[in-house]
This record gives C-alpha cells, sequence and structure tokens, in this order.
C-alpha cells in the first residue's frame, strides 16, 4: 500500500547438504583445539568463495555449490554443549535428514594432522555431537573427525586442553588436516565417501 521495499527471505531456498563445523563463539575461543570444526567450515568457505556470516537458527551461516550440490555451511552459534540446538533448528527450517547433514569436529584420539571419516556413529563421548544426537533423535550423520591432539598426561584437565591453541609444531599439521577435510568434505558431498575414507582415513 505504501510502496516500502519488501524484505527479502530466502524461504524458498532449498539445500542438498547441511555441512555443520563445530566450535564456539567468541574471540577467546578463535583457534583453540576444541574449534577444529569452525576452523574446517572457514577452510570450506574460503576455497568455494563464500561468507558464513548470516545469521539464523542460532548458526552463522552461509551458502555454496559443492560437487553440483547446493550446500549450507553452518557453524552454531550456541556453545559446544547446545550444538543440537542450531543443527536441529537450521535442519528442520529447510528439511534435510541426517543422512545429508555433515558434522566436522575436534577429535583428541587423533594426533593433529589426522583425519577419521565415518558414516555415522555414536558421539564418542564429544558434548557437542552428544547434544545433536540427543535432539535430533539420530545418529545418521555421516562425519570427518579432524584429530587435536590427546592430553599432555592422563591427569591434565579435559575443558583446559580442549580450550587451549596449538602450539608452533602442530601448526603446519593441522593446516594439512583441515585442507584435507575440506577436500574430504567436498568427496561426501558429490557420492564419494568411500574415497574420502580410503584416501583421508589414516
Amino acid at each position: 500500500m505504501f510502496g516500502f521495499a519488501k524484505k527479502k527471505k530466502d524461504f524458498g531456498q532449498s539445500f542438498d547438504w547441511l555441512i555443520v563445523g563445530l566450535g564456539n563463539p567468541g574471540l577467546e575461543y578463535e583457534e583453540t583445539r576444541h574449534n577444529a570444526g569452525f576452523l574446517a567450515i572457514d577452510e570450506l568457505a574460503e576455497r568455494q568463495g563464500a561468507s558464513v556470516k548470516k545469521l539464523k537458527c542460532k548458526s552463522l551461516y552461509g551458502d555454496c555449490e559443492i560437487a553440483g550440490q547446493k550446500c549450507l555451511l553452518c557453524k552454531p552459534q550456541t556453545f559446544m554443549n547446545n550444538s543440537g540446538e542450531a543443527v536441529r533448528d537450521l535442519a528442520a527450517f529447510y528439511k534435510i535428514p541426517p543422512e545429508r547433514t555433515l558434522l566436522l569436529f575436534d577429535d583428541i584420539s587423533l594426533e593433529p594432522g589426522r583425519l577419521r571419516i565415518r558414516r555415522k556413529g555414536s558421539d564418542g563421548g564429544h558434548n557437542g555431537i552428544k547434544s545433536i544426537l540427543y535432539l535430533t533423535g539420530s545418529d545418521a550423520f555421516p562425519r570427518i573427525k579432524i584429530g587435536v591432539g590427546k592430553k599432555p598426561h592422563p591427569d591434565y584437565d579435559l575443558a583446559k586442553w580442549v580450550l587451549s591453541r596449538f602450539g608452533p609444531e602442530e601448526i603446519e599439521p593441522m593446516k594439512t588436516a583441515l585442507q584435507n577435510a575440506a577436500a574430504a568434505a567436498a568427496l561426501i558431498v558429490g557420492g564419494e565417501t568411500d574415497k574420502a575414507m580410503n584416501r583421508y582415513n589414516r
């Protein structure tokens, strides 16, 4: 009636894949071990010329095309232990099933530089994954675990360890891991999970 420009909405968009990197928001958590998933999403976004800066469903997100598939890149802003809230809401909003929701996250059982790709599975003691599995009621999420190294000794505080930053000797292995994680994600999205597992599971 008044001729005001209507705000553009993206309700009509559809996506083939939701790719989620787990981490904690905030400057104090940047480039910590627990934010390996965020770092992997940043690497993937840079490769695709995407920007992960829009906000919806408690997540920063951006979109791009990978291997001919329309993908939504996501960094939950709920803090790690509540990651399931963002994944559940985004997946429901865009009607993306668990089988097409790829999770990227840190794994302290793997040395920096190593990856472990799985088609589905349990939470493995990871609180972010535990939240996702609990709130979605499914364990059918394909995943890329990114090695961040084990605790220096058994008595070392786990929270302190995963919130620590990488040492100088770990930087190059982690750069390689993030590059490989992005490449593996592209293979998985393109329907070549076996190839990704054979190439990057070490």
